[in-house]
């Protein structure tokens, strides 16, 4: 493994993908953000950002000449990047429904096919999949969300099989309820009650055994520990639930 140590990082502007890219770049690593939305001028100085739609297969091809002419290594990758239908599903249609896949399962597919020549490189390293404890248990309204991301574990478990022999870890990361954009744009599915968000998000962490919602710093030290090789080297294959203890307890309590 080389001693800078190096990352690329998809969803790079969102909630937990800005977490996860400052706290990377606080423990020394080289961050290499995609996203489709501009990060803004606070990222990282040593790192690399690419904006770039990873929906479209065709993307691949420039986010890896980029990132070669960046580091010819990655240590890991993160795929956090997501998008969320919120409607019933007999009203969901083929366009959106195929939309999410195009954004939540395939990509991870696609830039694993991408990074693993760059990890290969390094001797090694992880792929962290962001999945969410809707691919375990889930609600109303957001089957194709859901669906997506219950993929993702199937992959993630194929993928470590595939990819152990070359020294790569491949987990996913279940997060609960965060206090992200796309978790307060979602709230208006009416499953909590309350007419403002406020009274949504309240609602929402009276549900979780700690009481509270989590925040996307949380997500990105739980990434984290599955990326780097120190802490989790015995890991691959797994699904890590970070939710506060919402899973744990019975629906019908």
């Amino acid at each position: 493994m080389s001693e800078l140590r190096t990352v690329l990082i998809t969803g790079a502007a969102g909630g937990i993908g800005r977490a996860t890219v400052a706290l990377f770049a606080e423990k020394g690593w080289r961050v290499i953000g995609v996203d489709r939305t501009q990060f803004g001028e606070d990222f990282p100085d040593k790192g690399l950002f690419i904006r770039s739609e990873i929906s479209d297969p065709a993307s691949m091809d420039s986010i890896a000449q980029i990132t070669r002419e960046f580091t010819l290594a990655l240590d890991a990758l993160v795929n956090n990047a997501a998008v969320q239908i919120a409607k019933p599903l007999i009203e969901t249609s083929v366009e959106e429904w195929d939309m999410t896949i195009a954004n939540n399962l395939r990509p991870a597919f696609l830039l694993a096919k991408l990074a693993f020549p760059f990890l290969k490189a390094a001797g090694g390293g992880a792929i962290v999949n962001v999945s969410s404890v809707h691919a375990v248990q889930t609600s109303l309204n957001i089957a194709a969300y859901a669906t997506s991301k219950g993929g993702l574990l199937a992959l993630t478990r194929a993928m470590a099989i595939e990819f152990a022999p070359e020294n790569i870890r491949v987990n996913a990361i279940l997060p609960g309820a965060v206090d992200t954009p796309m978790l307060r744009a979602g709230l208006n599915r009416g499953h909590l009650g309350g007419d403002d968000i406020h009274t949504r998000l309240d609602n929402l962490a009276r549900k979780t055994v700690n009481g509270r919602v989590g925040k996307p710093e949380e997500i990105a030290h739980a990434i984290y520990f599955l990326a780097d090789n120190d802490q989790s080297s015995f890991m691959t294959g797994q699904a890590m639930i970070v939710d506060g203890g919402a899973t744990a307890r019975l629906s019908t309590e």
